[in-house]
């Protein structure tokens, strides 16, 4: 009768915890790269729904960017038109393109007018290991589009 020794035991545990180990951060950049794409997903969808809105209630839509509250707002004059989406755990609001000579800590508004042109508007997001996309709202077409951002 044979049996298996507490040293076997030992290097089997040893062994799994190094495949562990090495695996969990790739694991975790896979994960935020999911985060990421989902967050740009949201952002651009944010921005269209916006857009849509000023459209089809023919009223003024006022977009908020707040990069120190990492989230994105739109309110309108119709009853209950108050959005907000927060960006989630892990996303950074970067920055905000098409707005230059503005307080960077400050909240960017653009308004978006029925029947006028869409703002030209970027927004940035990263997320914890590196992955970066901008969203931006194509002021001709009026649709967002999402873009990667390549490493240097």
């Amino acid at each position: 009768m044979r049996g298996v020794t507490l040293i076997e035991m030992m290097v089997v545990v040893m062994v799994i915890a190094l495949v562990v180990s090495i695996s969990t951060p790739s694991v975790a950049a896979g994960i935020d790269a999911v985060r990421l794409a989902t967050a740009c997903s949201s952002v651009a969808s944010f921005l269209n729904a916006a857009a849509t809105r000023a459209e089809r209630r023919q009223r003024p839509v006022e977009l908020i960017v707040s990069a120190p509250d990492n989230s994105l707002r739109f309110v309108s004059t119709d009853a209950g038109s108050y959005r907000e989406l927060k960006l989630p755990e892990g996303i950074v609001l970067e920055g905000v393109l098409g707005a230059a000579g503005e307080d960077p800590e400050s909240a960017r508004r653009w308004l978006f007018v029925p029947g006028g042109t869409v703002p030209g508007i970027g927004i940035r997001l990263a997320n914890r290991h590196g992955g970066h996309r901008i969203v931006r709202l194509d002021p001709m077409t009026g649709f967002p589009r999402v873009e990667r951002v390549e490493k240097k």
